[in-house]
């Protein structure tokens, strides 16, 4: 029970207390060093110490008093019974049990107080407690959990610490075994990671004590309810029209593309986008480990790879997904992210039959990017001379599409490259577009633009045989200013 709404102390103390307080300065008061000390700088502190003190105990009793709320709700709802409840319905019997309660408890709040607490019971029982509102909020783009004192998200590009706390670790272990056991994974101590996928459709990672030494470590990056497209992406500046106008060609040609980049720099939009391309009466097949793919297709087959059960049994891998993938007449097979041994099926499958093919790969550059293709091959435990294995890129590979992530938090397309053949032994590309970075405004903005270097695509011909002929200008360099 709050302490504000308990009896008022015993009256006959209160002399006592008064004169207590009436007799304290007199020990400083022939010491004027300790009075100014205690009036200058002791009051004005002392005075916002403690509305910083209340206001924390406030919280406090708030976050006591919902979780005996929830306690209570747990034991009066029928949660079976409300599945097919209307959210309305929900609410207004989350608030009848509620109301009860503290009726039971004896216990007064403002309007805006029950408002709050009735919201994030709400959110408690049947959402994911104080997460919930960050999810619901269209400017988050990716939310980071370091213990249950600490939650970071991430709006235009920008981390930001916001003032959501769970109750304490059980809090936060809770809402995380309520997410993975919806998809029917697990986490615990003998498997204390997990990537897991929530209802709408966002990815969630997930790390837990002891390997999490201060505290559940989690991040949701959130899933796009909006599908952008081509147009959206050039309007908001990842891209130039003619950028444009050249991926269009490549995908409809049925170049086989990779999309590099880093972390959050917008690869898996860009593969969305890219898919716009692809025409409807295409067999496409997807395969990731997290399904995060939006095609807008009617012929799509979707596959998500799967950990091993709790007996060390039945994983999918991606490799496995994407082996079975060509037994199933796909005309093109797009692979969420290449990241282990399923790159030889990958570039074999570019090989045999089905161009168009795209995946993403985390590299800085499109020359990077080769050389992670190089490095998973090696590590899949395949062994070829060097030669053979960048031969056998260079003929899967058409066209490596660069992501960045710059340092204002802004996304752009900054280079998209050829690969044209061999030269020896090393991989021939040349860059037909890249993004030029001409200096940082006084807000912090990246100055840059968007041009081509002048190199006429190897696949022009390509393109024109397949009906589209691009403009000679739209290799121009953009002239200097």
């Amino acid at each position: 029970m709050f302490s504000r709404y308990k009896k008022p102390a015993n009256p006959g103390s209160a002399p006592a207390v008064a004169e207590k307080a009436q007799t304290a300065p007199a020990s400083t008061a022939g010491n004027p060093v300790v009075a100014r000390r205690q009036v200058g700088t002791a009051q004005v502190p002392s005075a916002q110490a403690a509305t910083l003190d209340k206001e924390k105990k406030r919280k406090e009793r708030m976050g006591e008093l919902k979780v005996e709320l929830h306690k209570s709700l747990l034991d009066n709802l029928n949660l079976g019974a409300l599945e097919h409840a209307s959210e309305s319905e929900l609410r207004q019997e989350i608030v009848a049990i509620s109301t009860e309660a503290l009726e039971g408890m004896n216990i007064v709040l403002n309007k805006d107080e029950r408002s709050t607490l009735f919201q994030e019971l709400y959110h408690e029982v049947m959402g994911l407690g104080p997460l919930e509102p960050l999810l619901q909020d269209d400017t988050v783009n990716d939310i980071l959990v370091n213990g249950p004192q600490q939650v970071f998200v991430e709006r235009a590009g920008k981390l930001e610490l916001t003032d959501t706390t769970f109750k304490d670790e059980r809090h936060l272990l809770r809402i995380i075994d309520k997410i993975v056991s919806a998809v029917g994974r697990r986490v615990d101590e003998s498997n204390p990671y997990v990537d897991a996928r929530l209802a709408d459709g966002s990815r969630f990672n997930a790390m837990v004590p002891p390997i999490a030494v201060d505290g559940s470590l989690v991040s949701i990056r959130k899933f796009k309810k909006e599908k952008l497209a081509i147009d959206d992406l050039v309007r908001f500046g990842a891209f130039t029209e003619e950028m444009a106008a050249y991926l269009q060609a490549a995908v409809a040609t049925r170049l086989n593309i990779i999309v590099s980049g880093g972390t959050g720099s917008g690869k898996t939009t860009t593969l969305n986008a890219l898919s716009s391309f692809i025409d409807n009466s295409e067999r496409i097949l997807t395969i990731e480990d997290t399904a995060e793919l939006q095609l807008q297709q009617t012929h799509v087959g979707r596959m998500e790879s799967r950990p091993a059960n709790v007996e060390g049994k039945g994983a999918v891998t991606q490799r496995d997904c994407l082996r079975n993938a060509l037994r199933m007449r796909p005309d093109r097979i797009i692979v969420g992210e290449t990241r282990g041994e399923e790159v030889i099926d990958m570039l074999q499958a570019m090989n045999t039959g089905h161009d168009g093919s795209m995946t993403t790969i985390h590299a800085n550059s499109a020359r990077d990017g080769i050389s992670r293709l190089e490095n998973m091959i090696s590590m899949a435990g395949i062994e070829m001379p060097i030669k053979a294995v960048r031969s056998q890129i260079a003929s899967a590979v058409n066209l490596i599409v660069q992501a960045s992530r710059l340092q204002d938090g802004s996304r752009r397309m900054t280079s998209i490259t050829e690969i044209t053949g061999m030269e020896g032994d090393v991989i021939s590309m040349q860059e037909i577009f890249r993004y030029e970075r001409l200096g940082l405004a006084p807000d912090g903005k990246i100055i840059g633009r968007f041009t081509a270097t002048g190199v006429r695509s190897a696949y022009a011909e390509r393109f024109r045989a397949w009906g589209y002929d691009l403009p000679a200008s739209i290799y121009e360099p953009v002239a200097a200013e």
